[in-house]
């Protein structure tokens, strides 16, 4: 934590920057229509989602998001479950070949940092919280909402609810929470997207996301997710 406080110290003057460069909106919520990307992920969300369903079939063995990022322990439990693609640089290649439709897709967008399916069980509740840099946009994508008006996000003092095929643009570096008080799993399609800026604050954007692919929290996630995907492939089977 002490860590985390301090980089976020470092960074406070460098985010001033990126938002004063901005060239979308920097509040809370974003028009998910200010960029084409989203539209085909919208399109293809059933398509997207039975990849999904076959990924859920091994839920009980899918990580919680605290076994692979240390960064999320006071926030992650077993009820917050994760199935990456990529994050900072990281791409796990047997993922995508479980959900080949899903990766072609996510190829397609500009600026990727960071996806993964984002799987919270019933009564989970993510508490209040906010991410270290401003220069990435998170997008969701409704793909299983068993209730609305159950299950929701709140992000600078404002709340959303997820509904399926229906995206979701925030920026994370707002306090933000999230919860599931329905009766079965919430699934989202979760990205972390370059903030588009004019320059410098694209040159310093794109140098921060770099230099976090070495840091050592992603550089530990790696390891570990590398492990876990080890030990999936030998209990789910090979995915050729």
């Amino acid at each position: 934590m002490a860590t985390r406080d301090a980089a976020m110290r470092l960074l406070s003057p460098l985010e001033r920057l990126v938002a004063h460069t901005s060239l979308v909106s920097t509040e809370p919520f974003l028009d998910p229509g200010q960029f084409s990307w989203p539209r085909p992920l919208e399109q293809n969300w059933r398509t997207i989602r039975a990849e999904l369903d076959s990924v859920l079939v091994h839920c009980d063995d899918l990580p919680a998001f605290h076994e692979i990022s240390s960064d999320v322990a006071a926030i992650s439990d077993e009820r917050w479950r994760t199935f990456f693609f990529c994050a900072y640089g990281i791409r796990s290649e047997a993922n995508r070949a479980r959900c080949p439709q899903t990766a072609a897709l996510l190829d397609q967008v500009p600026g990727l940092v960071t996806a993964m399916f984002s799987i919270l069980t019933p009564g989970k509740h993510i508490p209040p919280h906010r991410g270290l840099w401003n220069g990435v946009l998170r997008y969701h994508l409704g793909l299983r909402v068993p209730d609305p008006q159950r299950c929701g996000i709140r992000v600078g003092g404002q709340t959303r609810h997820w509904r399926e095929g229906e995206s979701l643009l925030f920026d994370d570096s707002y306090e933000h929470s999230a919860w599931n008080d329905a009766d079965s799993t919430r699934v989202v399609l979760f990205l972390d997207v370059r903030r588009p800026c004019r320059f410098p604050g694209s040159w310093v954007n794109h140098a921060v996301v770099g230099a976090a692919s070495i840091s050592p929290f992603v550089l530990d996630a790696g390891r570990k997710h590398r492990a876990w995907e080890r030990n999936f492939t030998a209990r789910a089977g090979d995915t050729s």
